[in-house]
């Protein structure tokens, strides 16, 4: 199956161009040994990441006790240990770079909408040489994060690209929500966070490569 070349693409970020979840693991774990708690593992944060830094840190604390009454201090002091080391062991997946560079000489517009706070976002894509192939980041310093359509629409308008055809790019059952809602098609990458297999999440097309992208986009 190959979709309409669409103007725009919106990328999710964490478990679709980069991999997050070594050093987000180790923030979290700093945090929980600061509560006396046991550390948890990298392929269980892996099904904590999507919804935003407190559901990660509140799914965390439930894995290993319970969850403190005051989440917002612990939250903040994650988001602290977290800055100090964003791009520490996080790694871009292959084909990324090169698909970006493809995508942005054929004239597409990349943007990326992700729960991530913003400036982590930000710091993330810099410290990867990743951040100059994207006219907007929006992360999730919003009032409506995904899966919730106004976090992609949010997106579009600050890209000056509401009305042009454009397509979603995620890892998980978030990105297939926010785009099917927003009226957008959605391509999944067949690796990343989530613990429903991507070709059960009713996406459009899911890739055998993040390289095969532009064909799936009609870009040959």
């Amino acid at each position: 199956m190959t979709l309409a070349t669409p103007a725009v693409v919106v990328f999710d970020l964490d478990g679709t161009l980069v991999d997050t979840a070594p050093d987000l693991t180790a923030a979290l774990n700093v945090v929980l040994r600061e509560h006396q708690r046991h550390g948890v593992a990298v392929a269980a944060v892996k099904n904590m990441i999507g919804d935003g830094t407190a559901k990660m840190v509140e799914r965390a604390f439930a894995a290993t006790g319970s969850v403190p009454p005051d989440l917002n201090p612990v939250v903040q002091r994650f988001l602290a240990v977290y800055a100090g080391s964003v791009a520490d062991q996080s790694v871009v997946y292959p084909g990324v770079a090169e698909t970006l560079e493809k995508l942005v000489a054929v004239g597409c517009r990349l943007a990326v909408c992700t729960n991530k706070p913003d400036r982590l976002a930000e710091q993330l894509l810099t410290a990867l040489d990743l951040r100059r192939h994207f006219a907007v980041v929006v992360g999730g310093d919003v009032p409506h994060r995904k899966p919730d359509p106004r976090h992609l629409q949010l997106t579009l308008e600050r890209l000056g690209a509401t009305g042009v055809s454009a397509v979603m790019v995620g890892d998980a059952g978030n990105d297939v929500a926010s785009a099917r809602a927003g009226g957008m098609p959605v391509v999944l990458v067949p690796y990343g966070y989530t613990p429903v297999p991507a070709s059960q999440l009713g996406a459009d097309i899911v890739l055998k490569a993040f390289g095969d992208l532009p064909a799936a986009l009609g870009l040959g």
